[in-house]
């Protein structure tokens, strides 16, 4: 894009007047379009631009194909977005191909995330602000993902408070890839029954058939709202919204978050009739598919929702063994033999990790499973230093108080690290106490 000379220096003065005002340059004081259109207008609107370039940026997130980041983004703006703002209005502008990245899996496959240009996601985040605002008042109250003052705590609390009002059944329905399945013309047709600004939908149509580049071919995009860009969530829950109306006109008590849905029925028969049912919904009018390898029909206790399950008594919260499986892939990752880093770095490492898991796994009610985890994390870290120490174990070991034949006996084993790390001698050298002097977290309470 060519940069309007006069048109820079005008936005550059307007900037200088507050520098600390991350404004998408070309917003500060600038008149409105003289011929708004009604949901377009709002979109371009000065506050709705600068709360979306500070979502943009607090998000950071890798550059687009363009190779633009997120901190250049600013100083991109002060120069062009006059011009961008003239395309918009105009209904000329044409998002870019988004970047295929393919992002490993638990299970060993890849899920395809799309990553938009900067710019692109700057534009997409105003425009879900916009949709959001407008759609939120008539989304239904059992959708908890991507939505204000909602969370999936409060989808999990949902889900536990069924299952003890008499629920105890699940139909667990999984959408095949649901993101890449979804039906441009189904969704604009939804998008339609709240939307008439024909400019707005014209520029989402356009981001849906952006394309995708794939190691620099650039494949069509005809159906599927590509994942990593900010407009998507909004998008999922527009789509799944006719489910949920759908499943409560029948009557029925379910939780969605995103496409992570679980309806709760009090038999198994029950459960079959509405496993069947829904499916024939959502094939015929979603034009999506259930995978039937992904979902059934069980006892909660035996599924997973948002990485928590339930104990057979109480339905209390646990943490779902794959989570857990991933924490410990994490954790191994972070500890593998051939890193060579200092104990204090890889605790430090560690920190981040688990923090996080324990902020969002902290309102489990069976600790035990957590207890296992602080125990096991403490072994890997024992393991890694016993490696570190190579030929000086046993001087190491006699350093940190072991005894003499205690100390002789772990060094001369023929175990290997990690049976080791699990005698008295590494105990007693490397306690819980020194382990937390380093920084390393406990997930389960004291």
């Amino acid at each position: 894009m060519k940069r309007d000379g006069n048109a820079s220096d005008h936005l550059r003065e307007q900037a200088a007047g507050n520098p600390q005002d991350e404004l998408v340059a070309g917003l500060s004081g600038q008149p409105e379009s003289t011929q708004p259109q009604a949901l377009l207008a709002h979109v371009l609107d000065r506050a709705n631009l600068q709360r979306a370039l500070k979502q943009v940026r607090r998000n950071k997130g890798a550059p687009g194909i363009d190779g633009m980041t997120v901190d250049e983004l600013p100083k991109y703006l002060r120069d062009h977005w006059l011009g961008i703002r003239t395309q918009l209005e105009a209904g000329s502008y044409y998002p870019q191909p988004v970047k295929r990245v393919d992002i490993p899996k638990p299970d060993g496959k890849t899920r395809p995330l799309g990553i938009p240009t900067v710019l692109d996601r700057f534009i997409q985040q105003a425009m879900a602000q916009v949709i959001s605002a407008q759609w939120e008042p008539h989304f239904h109250c059992r959708s908890y993902g991507f939505r204000p003052q909602r969370s999936a705590h409060q989808a999990v609390r949902e889900v536990q408070a069924t299952i003890r009002a008499g629920h105890r059944w699940v139909v667990d329905t999984d959408v095949q890839s649901f993101f890449d399945q979804v039906n441009h013309d189904r969704l604009m047709a939804r998008l339609k029954t709240r939307c008439s600004d024909a400019a707005l939908l014209r520029l989402i149509n356009r981001y849906l058939k952006a394309g995708v580049n794939v190691a620099g071919t650039i494949e069509a995009t005809t159906m599927g709202v590509p994942q990593g860009g900010p407009l998507s969530p909004v998008l999922a829950n527009v789509v799944l919204d006719e489910l949920d109306w759908e499943l409560d006109r029948r009557g029925h008590r379910f939780v969605r978050y995103a496409d992570d849905c679980n309806i709760l029925v009090k038999s198994k028969r029950a459960g079959e009739r509405v496993m069947e049912s829904v499916t024939r919904f959502i094939s015929k009018s979603l034009r999506l598919t259930v995978n039937p390898l992904k979902s059934a029909v069980d006892r909660p206790m035996n599924r997973k929702f948002l990485g928590f399950t339930v104990s057979r008594t109480g339905a209390k919260l646990k943490v779902a063994d794959k989570a857990i499986e991933k924490l410990k892939d994490r954790v191994r990752e972070l500890t593998r033999r051939t890193r060579g880093t200092s104990i204090g770095a890889v605790v430090a490492e560690l920190r981040k990790p688990l923090l996080g898991w324990k902020a969002y796994f902290g309102i489990t009610e069976v600790l035990s499973p957590l207890r296992d985890i602080d125990k096991w994390i403490q072994r890997k870290l024992r393991c890694y230093l016993w490696k570190q120490w190579g030929p000086s174990g046993y001087r190491q070991l006699r350093k940190r108080g072991v005894s003499v034949r205690e100390a002789w006996n772990t060094s001369k084993s023929a175990h290997g690290p990690w049976r080791l790390s699990k005698t008295p001698a590494l105990a007693l050298a490397l306690p819980l106490r020194f382990f937390t002097y380093l920084g390393l977290p406990n997930l389960a309470p004291r």
